[in-house]
């Protein structure tokens, strides 16, 4: 390297790498960019210290309600003085260490799954055992731990589970669906393509409406499946069309010949998919496929159609009551807050692993 820049005797531009030299560049290259550029300041400046004012100097954080009403600033009071039940929802109030638990195992399993080096075989045995604790810390009724129905989970582990949960049971529902739709048999991909279109053609809270409401009319008399279930299960069918659709134009953008190298090499169709096509569609498609899961998270408000308390479900409930009622922008900037953390944390992921990939590089 250094003898490169001895060689060549040049050096970077000043407009990339000092400071300056960017703010030139990018705020105030041109007319309009200069224009659009002070017309944003002074915006911001207009607005940023009244909303720091408010959010800040002005607030209350740790008073009743009571007191709130007398403050000329924010009442972040109404999370302080609520935040378990925003988080847990109705989970007896004493065992909220057991969802609290379960999140902690959650993120310690996909913080550990981030590197890549550990996607082996022995990652899915540690993902089992880690949800098999999560169930059954959550459920209880063994050793010391008393039942609770899953009608009393909610809040913040819900929206996790749905979400998350829902979309690894998608993605390999919706990898079939894709290689269904591209088949040579007119039988298999009529019925991948009338699936895909039928599920994208409604919205997800019929879905939901039909897991909820239609479906247990056809079970027999005396049986009943977990609403929690049903909901899972309409996530799952919901997005697997959408990821179908996602990993199809994955497949597509191979190029044909991959598909020749693997015929030359004697591979068969199974393996031709396994270790040629589909690690580079499924590559292809990264940003898509995290799309389809930021989706996911924030759909899951809609499963207050069932009568499920997710965190915006229990965040509503709170500032219902008449008491913290006045207080509702504060409550609704803290759910924001967490599902932009979610969001951003997951976006930020997939640039990364897109770039440790080489995906849409030379």
């Amino acid at each position: 390297m250094e003898q490169n820049q001895d060689h060549n005797g040049l050096k970077p531009p000043l407009s990339k790498t000092k400071v300056l030299g960017w703010i030139k560049t990018n705020l105030f290259g041109g007319i309009f960019n200069s224009i659009l550029t002070m017309v944003t300041l002074y915006i911001i400046w207009k607005i940023l210290p009244g909303l720091f004012r408010w959010a800040f100097i002005e607030s209350v954080w740790s008073t009743d309600a009571k007191a709130c009403r007398h403050a000329l600033g924010a009442c972040w009071s109404v999370i302080a003085q609520n935040l378990r039940f925003i988080l847990f929802g109705f989970y007896p109030y004493d065992q909220h260490w057991r969802p609290l638990l379960c999140m902690f195992i959650f993120f310690a399993l996909v913080l550990y799954s981030k590197n890549r080096r550990r996607w082996k075989r022995a990652l899915a045995y540690i993902w089992v055992a880690g949800l098999l604790a999560m169930g059954s810390l959550m459920k209880g009724g063994f050793w010391n731990l008393i039942s609770v129905e899953s009608s009393r989970w909610g809040g913040l582990p819900l929206t996790l589970m749905l979400s998350f949960f829902g979309l690894i049971g998608a993605y390999p529902l919706g990898v079939v669906l894709a290689l269904a739709r591209r088949s040579r048999l007119p039988a298999l991909k009529a019925v991948s393509v009338g699936y895909i279109e039928m599920v994208r053609g409604v919205p997800l809270i019929s879905v939901l409406f039909m897991s909820s409401v239609v479906f247990p009319l056809f079970l027999p008399r005396g049986i009943t499946i977990n609403s929690i279930l049903r909901a899972q299960v309409a996530f799952i069918l919901f997005f697997a069309a959408y990821i179908a659709e996602v990993v199809r134009g994955g497949l597509q953008a191979v190029p044909h010949g991959q598909y020749e190298a693997a015929d030359s090499l004697g591979l068969n169709y199974a393996q031709t998919m396994r270790l040629v096509i589909l690690p580079q569609a499924l590559k292809i498609v990264i940003p898509p496929t995290v799309n389809i899961l930021i989706t996911a998270f924030k759909d899951t408000s809609l499963v207050v159609i069932i009568a499920l308390y997710d965190l915006l479900m229990t965040t509503k409930t709170v500032i219902s009551n008449p008491q913290w009622m006045p207080f509702s922008v504060e409550a609704y900037i803290f759910a924001a807050l967490i599902y932009f953390v979610f969001s951003f944390s997951m976006s930020r992921y997939s640039q990364k692993l897109e770039k440790e990939l080489s995906v849409g590089t030379e």
